[in-house]
């Protein structure tokens, strides 16, 4: 996610509510009264895809216990040092370092391009295989990758080629090859079955695969996850998920009416019905950390004064362990439950800048 491109997008018929899902605080760290959430016997590590670093030291980070953390990045930052984007993934990654968070860096097009209204050029592998070896050589510590994000999406110059998403995917394995590496990081739209049968075909040995479900999420429904389910095969992270307070398109059409109430139905729905839907599920990002008011788009966990929203209070009630489990470290994939007490929790186990969401 992060800067909208200056185009409206078919992918929001996805996202679009019906009627009835689109109709419907002074700055304080206080968080508002506890929404009931159903608790189910299985949770899987939970993280926040952000692009921001001062979530880090915000004081209602720490509460939340959240260990994992997201974020996206050109290409070619590696290559380009002293440049803005270098500065502000230093900066982030620095602060996932000091809160003793783990890093999933996810690639994408340069900073300068707009697709698909400007030429977006897809890097050739030697391009693309010394940045990720540069990358590899500035942080070392990071060890969970996304080749490219939300590879199917116009807004990417990969969406009619996944046979070449699937190649910087072996580039990035055999760079990194005890890296966790998602094979594709795509959205639930439309093109999604046809573009990741075609990756899968092209690099069948993949077993880490990433899935954005913002429409499974804020839909009330499970078909865009079973479907993805049905191409791959191995474990899937939900790299990019979360409830949608407001959206409003390019063209002004309102997807989503601001309505709390309907964002905290929809994080409940994702946490207790989505995520325990399948055991393949091992790790899920929440996007995102804060609301910005100039932005078409609002997830945010807090609002635009940063305060704690209802979908907050869910997420740390959710994170919280449960009355009877002790928690066991697990492997770094976070895939191992441990059932203590008779309830299986599985545990995360630490390892160890600014732009918006993008949307049409």
């Amino acid at each position: 996610m992060r800067s909208f491109p200056a185009v409206a997008l078919a992918v929001f018929a996805v996202l679009a509510p019906s009627t009835a899902l689109a109709a419907t605080h002074a700055k304080s760290t206080k968080t508002p009264s506890k929404q009931s959430v159903v608790q189910p016997l299985r949770k899987v590590p939970l993280g926040i895809s952000e692009q921001n670093a001062t979530m880090f030291t915000d004081p209602l980070f720490a509460p939340l216990g959240v260990k994992y953390a997201r974020y996206v990045t050109p290409w070619n930052v590696a290559l380009t040092p002293g440049s803005y984007a270098a500065q502000q993934l230093d900066k982030w990654i620095t602060g996932a370092r000091t809160a003793g968070v783990s890093a999933l860096v996810s690639f994408e097009h340069l900073g300068t391009e707009n697709c698909p209204h400007d030429p977006c050029v897809l890097p050739s592998k030697a391009d693309y295989r010394a940045a990720m070896v540069a990358f590899h050589a500035l942080y070392p510590d990071v060890t969970a990758l996304s080749p490219w994000n939300e590879a199917n999406h116009p807004s990417q110059p990969t969406v009619k080629k996944p046979k070449v998403a699937a190649q910087y995917y072996k580039i990035v394995k055999s760079v990194c090859p005890t890296c966790q590496v998602v094979a594709a990081d795509v959205l639930d739209m439309t093109n999604m079955e046809k573009w990741l049968t075609a990756f899968v075909k092209a690099a069948p040995e993949a077993r880490l695969w990433g899935m954005h479900n913002y429409g499974d999420a804020n839909r009330f429904r499970t078909s865009g996850l079973a479907t993805y389910l049905k191409v791959t095969k191995g474990s899937v992270w939900l790299t990019e998920t979360g409830a949608i307070t407001s959206f409003t398109t390019t063209s002004g059409v309102v997807s989503f009416a601001k309505s709390d109430t309907r964002a905290a139905k929809a994080m409940n729905y994702l946490l207790g019905t989505l995520i325990p839907s399948s055991s393949r599920i091992k790790r899920v990002y929440i996007y995102n950390w804060g609301s910005d008011p100039a932005n078409r788009w609002d997830s945010g966990l807090l609002d635009n004064g940063g305060r704690p929203r209802q979908i907050y209070s869910i997420l740390k009630t959710y994170n919280t362990p449960l009355p009877g489990t002790t928690t066991t470290p697990t492997p770094s994939t976070g895939t191992t439950p441990v059932v203590s007490g008779g309830v299986t929790v599985t545990t995360p186990v630490v390892s160890g800048t600014v732009t918006t969401k993008k949307r049409g």
